[in-house]
């Protein structure tokens, strides 16, 4: 039988970190080692509560370390991923960062497994194709529309069809300013770009305030409007969708398990839902989430900001899916996102992306690439030492 003999997370960050909305900043990488076979995976989370949640006292029953339902289980099938699922979601439930940890350990498990049989992830979900998926530049609003304008344009040169802007001034000043950013954008982008809109939950609840956005959208041919509010207000999302706009609403990237995902899709009124397999459990959930989608008319997308270990694992949810082609695509990640994998998702003469087809998530980890950023971390108990940065 095999079975999971370790579970290593390095710590990787800039030498600065700033107050910038870019999760690229910093990464944690989860190493499995199941039967000789070694998986990589990437919580999207802030790294050491992460790696506490792994490694920490049992509180009770079912508040015990993620450890707990991993360590020494079996791993011959993704039928053994569901299960270590289920128990960690049953055995940590009290230890809120639990699934932030196990999305990385998943991704792990979901590559390690892939390698055991020579099998791409998505080949594993029960797909027989893997579709090309139109990646959309991921980058911020600038400071000022002049600023957006030339990263719209940036965005174009590099032939990107479709570019999101995301956060900055947006929702922080007057509804003219950002009517003024909307237009920059699409001045940039060209009257066919896919030009759409991320306001970083910065509404809150204020349906009225977000929707006072929506006609310099529409004006300016925006396809969604991204996380208007936070991300459990259900019935804020749907009060916006009520609206009637041309714009439809997309979230999902702070659903932390299906059941959040499920919500926005059921009663949230979105139109597309965005699914970060480092934050809501792994590729398992993301791929219930994608077929729950399908069932009710909403088009999955997958939600990366980070590395090309993340893009790969946060597109097998939906390789398969002909019709959902929009893919996030981390156009401006720091350094550190891009130095520690050895290969990269590239986009081909179409400008189009597809999921790896070599076995497992088919990224490659370098140790040589992440060394300059890792960090030496300890964490003890009564002089008991219960991490330590392990050796690459």
């Amino acid at each position: 039988m095999t079975t999971i003999d370790a579970v290593d997370f390095f710590y990787l960050s800039m030498p600065e970190v700033t107050d910038e909305a870019d999760g690229s900043q910093d990464a944690l990488l989860v190493r499995v080692v199941a039967g000789g076979h070694v998986g990589w995976g990437e919580c999207e989370a802030a790294p050491l509560p992460s790696i506490a949640a792994f490694i920490c006292p049992m509180s009770h029953g079912v508040c015990r370390p993620v450890a707990f339902s991993v360590l020494g289980k079996r791993l011959e099938s993704p039928a053994d991923i569901a299960r270590i699922s289920v128990d960690v979601a049953y055995n940590s439930m009290d230890l809120l960062q639990a699934p932030h940890t196990l999305s990385g350990v998943e991704m792990a498990l979901w590559d390690a497994l892939g390698k055991m049989r020579g099998q791409p992830v998505w080949r594993m979900l029960g797909y027989d194709t893997g579709y090309a998926k139109t990646p959309y530049a991921s980058v911020l609003f600038g400071d000022t529309a002049q600023e957006t304008l030339e990263r719209a344009r940036d965005a174009r040169a590099q032939n990107f069809r479709a570019a999101k802007f995301g956060w900055g001034p947006i929702g922080r000043g007057s509804v003219e300013a950002d009517a003024e950013h909307f237009a920059a954008a699409r001045e940039g982008l060209g009257p066919d770009g896919l030009l759409l809109v991320d306001t970083g939950q910065i509404f809150l609840e204020d349906v009225e305030r977000a929707a006072a956005r929506l006609p310099a959208m529409e004006q300016a041919g925006v396809l969604w409007f991204e996380e208007p509010f936070q991300a459990s207000a259900i019935d804020a999302y749907a009060a916006l969708a009520r609206k009637g706009s041309k714009v439809r609403l997309a979230g999902g990237e702070g659903a932390h398990n299906v059941h959040m995902a499920k919500q926005l899709i059921d009663h949230g009124g979105v139109g597309y839902v965005q699914i970060d397999c480092g934050r809501i459990g792994g590729i398992g959930p993301s791929k219930e989430i994608a077929d729950h989608a399908v069932a009710k008319g909403v088009t999955f997308v997958n939600h990366t900001f980070t590395s090309h270990l993340a893009l790969s694992a946060s597109i097998q949810a939906y390789a398969g899916l002909k019709d959902h082609v929009i893919a996030e695509y981390p156009a401006m990640p720091k350094p550190l996102a891009l130095a520690f994998t050895a290969n990269h998702i590239e986009r081909d003469a179409n400008g189009e992306i597809h999921a790896p087809d070599a076995p497992g998530l088919g990224i490659d980890v370098s140790a040589e690439g992440a060394r300059p950023y890792l960090q030496d971390v300890e964490i003890k108990v009564n002089g008991k030492v219960l991490y330590a940065t392990p050796a690459f």
